[in-house]
């Protein structure tokens, strides 16, 4: 039964319609039931706040495997793998991730199967067997895992950064496990993993230490009774909150420049600090402002004067690995050749930009106006444990405010594991808000933690093949070869004084920021998208929002072009002219992306395609510069040669994709019509320079047509008007830049039909012969 309902009111945003109610179970288990009529999935999310940093000494990866194991079979369910196989046959899907303070276990299934699923999850937490044949067999599967990573620089690079701490921290440790750790040395010393096992499950799994969130169409009394018969018998050994305490690098770890050799060709510069964790003022949001000055792409920006000076091609800035006890302020640059070249250069500018940070002060107008960029955080992937880095946007003030508000709809899996995991960190108010609604400005705060931003606080990470033999040592767990050396302080200030004097700027208003939110009068109820508009030039599909009410919409440009495949040197140019294209728009669009209004221009099979995304007030005012700026195009050699260069790492790191994404490559190459081996693609790339694009363009634009879809807050005479608008650009005018297409030339996607009965096999080898792993592709072709 449940000791009590909560009468704490849970911010939520103005436009959502789901039922909230927190409850805590006679055994200190705390829950979050959302309901939610309308859904289709339901969800369930449970987060223990048990993690690696838990591991015992000489058994690395005892967490990890804890998770993997509770998977198996209950005592009410003994049939090994009877929950997944149930989750399955059921429309779901399930998983769960493990991370340095708390595991997370999860699933979503069809709505009116909620009920079943949540009493087999339930034995999870109340009588899991762990038998003797699983635990070996899933010790391999860990294993596996883990030799999946070994070859992944995300998973490399940040296991060194864990090495070059305090081996008396639990940030130091390995969290995955392996066979060795697992099996190999626990034999050695006499113990059975097993047993150890089982020892760590109960001394550590106790429902107080548990947060619940459940997301099914039921009321929210019926959800509750479900819960209550169902975890009320999960274990309350009134196990205390575990805490670390102490920070992971001591003097000794600071002020050092490490060089290591990624496994793929780039070079990359990761400037770290270690600073007061943001958590303890999320309301204040020191670091959000921070990475977003840091981070910010605009005129002015550290970026653009790395941009301008070709030495970067992209910038991340914000916190990153944190706990209540230690946190990190991390700023990651993917350098160019040149950049890599011009280390000491690149570090000197930031310090100045830091400069400019302190003499500027803390602004008012950017905490209320702008919106923190990136929130920078290494987590593990939900779903597969792995390591990848997140950029999470994040907002202040108004543009937060409105975002919040107006938030789209994750899917109940993600959103369950988001708010359990909230549940651990935030009073019961904000576990839906999290940090995304900063409330209160103290300049003291920011600076303060700029100041820990300094030259005496700093760990320097750089990576680059160009290292391969002049290193002198390796890290243990996934064999990176690094070296160290130590820095001064006086020797960044000597970096800053011959850095290249140039002008450096804080960002300027936000133009893009919207103020007109009202919702356009939708006459017809339509529940699909109908065709509003036909010409010659193009065709334009149409759908209002009758559903969500949001002022935001969405539109979608594809322009079919004849040339832009036809050889292997027209798909690169394509590609090319694509990614230009993003990257002059960059400094301008920024600060739409920063308010929302996201946009990409990518190549497709049958040419390019435009899309914008986010609040309607101004995104016709983006697209017309879009569209002007593919009118006018012009081929800059200098940015040119940059994309030439991000484009051939990317050909000459294929072979350490995956072996299931090559396996996936190869099956698409053999079954889809008119489409270039990489390898072709790769062959022609040296040889194409600035003026073969420049001669390409005009040819690639020169027959068109444009495929349209308008959908969202957008009333149909605006739609029609944003496509008229686009076919003045290109196809008006005494001399037009693009003409229609002839009736033969409107392509279609053609995909090799199998016969019947017949089966076919495509064996390939593996690109990387150091890869132990392989895979398997089964497809089959239905109607």
């Amino acid at each position: 039964m449940a000791v009590g309902i909560s009468e704490v009111e849970i911010i939520k945003p103005r436009t959502d319609k789901r039922e909230y109610r927190r409850i805590i179970l006679s055994n200190s288990l705390e829950v979050l039931l959302i309901s939610d009529p309308d859904t289709d999935k339901a969800a369930a999310s449970m987060n223990v706040s048990i993690g690696y940093f838990c591991d015992p000494e000489g058994l690395e990866g005892l967490a990890h495997f804890l998770e993997h194991m509770l998977f198996y079979a209950s005592e009410k369910y003994p049939v090994e793998d009877s929950y997944s196989k149930y989750i399955t046959e059921h429309g779901g899907s399930t998983n769960a991730y493990t991370s340095a303070e708390h595991t997370n276990f999860y699933f979503d299934i069809n709505a009116d199967c909620l009920d079943d699923a949540l009493d087999r999850f339930a034995q999870f937490f109340i009588k899991p067997l762990m038998s003797s044949d699983a635990t070996l067999r899933e010790i391999k599967a860990v294993d596996s895992e883990n030799q999946k990573n070994l070859l992944s620089d995300a998973w490399r690079m940040n296991q060194l950064q864990k090495h070059l701490c305090s081996k008396d921290h639990p940030y130091h440790k390995f969290s995955t496990g392996n066979w060795d750790t697992l099996e190999v040395k626990p034999k050695a010393k006499g113990l059975d993993t097993r047993i150890e096992l089982i020892k760590f499950y109960e001394e550590n799994y106790s429902a107080n230490l548990m947060h619940l969130v459940v997301y099914g169409r039921e009321s929210l009394d019926s959800l509750q009774s479900l819960i209550e018969s169902k975890f009320q018998d999960i274990r309350n050994i009134e196990r205390n909150q575990i805490s670390f305490l102490g920070q992971p690098c001591s003097n000794e770890h600071l002020q050092i420049l490490v060089r290591a050799v990624p496994i793929k060709q780039g070079h990359t510069l990761r400037i770290i600090w270690p600073i007061t964790p943001s958590i303890h003022n999320y309301k204040e949001c020191p670091c959000r402002y921070l990475g977003h000055l840091i981070g910010h792409e605009g005129e002015g920006s550290l970026f653009y004067i790395l941009k301008q000076l070709g030495w970067a091609v992209s910038l991340q800035a914000g916190e990153g690995d944190w706990s209540f006890e230690f946190s990190f302020f991390s700023v990651v640059i993917e350098l160019t050749d040149a950049g890599h070249d011009h280390v000491e250069d690149v570090i000197g500018l930031l310090f100045k930009y830091i400069c400019l940070l302190h003499k500027s002060g803390v602004s008012k107008w950017i905490f209320d106006e702008v919106a923190s960029n990136f929130l920078f955080c290494i987590i593990e992937d939900f779903g597969m444990n792995k390591l990848l880095t997140y950029y999470l946007s994040v907002k202040l003030a108004s543009i937060c405010e409105t975002d919040f508000h107006y938030r789209d709809k994750s899917p109940p899996i993600y959103y369950t594991v988001s708010v359990a995991s909230n549940m651990q960190i935030f009073p019961p108010e904000d576990w839906l808000v999290a940090s995304s609604l900063p409330s209160k400005f103290a300049p003291s705060t920011i600076q303060k933690t700029l100041d820990e931003l300094s030259p005496e606080n700093i760990r320097i990470f750089w990576e680059s093949k160009k290292f391969q033999g002049y290193t002198d040592c390796i890290e243990p767990w996934y064999g990176t070869p690094y070296s160290v050396e130590k820095i001064t302080a006086s020797t960044i200030q000597q970096w800053v004084e011959k850095a290249p004097k140039e002008n450096l700027s804080l960002p300027k208003p936000n133009i893009f920021i919207p103020n007109d939110l009202v919702l356009k009068t939708v006459q017809e109820k339509v529940k699909v998208p109908y065709m509003l508009r036909k010409s010659s030039f193009s065709r334009l599909w149409y759908k209002p929002d009758t559903m969500f009410f949001t002022p935001k919409a969405y539109i979608r440009i594809d322009f079919n072009c004849p040339h832009s495949n036809y050889s292997p040197e027209a798909t690169v140019l394509t590609d090319v002219f694509t990614r230009l294209l993003m990257d002059y728009l960059n400094e301008y669009a920024y600060d739409a992306q920063v308010a929302g209004l996201y946009y990409a221009i990518h190549q497709i099979d049958t040419g390019f395609q435009v899309i914008l995304v986010g609040y309607n007030h101004k995104m016709r005012i983006l697209l017309e510069t879009i569209v002007g700026k593919m009118r006018d195009f012009e081929v800059k050699p200098d940015r040119f040669s940059v994309i030439k260069e991000t484009i051939t790492k990317e050909y000459e790191n294929y072979k350490f994709h995956q072996p299931y994404k090559q396996a996936l490559y190869y099956c698409s190459l053999i079954l889809e019509d008119q489409t270039w081996h990489w390898n072709d693609e790769f062959e022609v790339l040296p040889h194409l320079e600035a003026d073969n694009l420049a001669k390409f363009s005009p040819h690639l634009l020169a027959k068109a047509f444009l495929e349209c879809y308008i959908s969202g807050n957008i009333e149909p005479s605006e739609a029609e008007s944003i496509v008229q608008h686009i076919e003045d650009c290109f196809f008006s005018g005494p001399n037009p830049m693009c003409k229609p297409l002839f009736p033969s030339q409107h392509s279609t996607k053609r995909i090799v039909k199998l016969e019947r009965g017949l089966q076919y096999s495509y064996p390939v080898e593996g690109l990387n012969q150091k890869d132990e792993n392989s895979a398997l592709v089964h497809y089959i072709q239905v109607e």
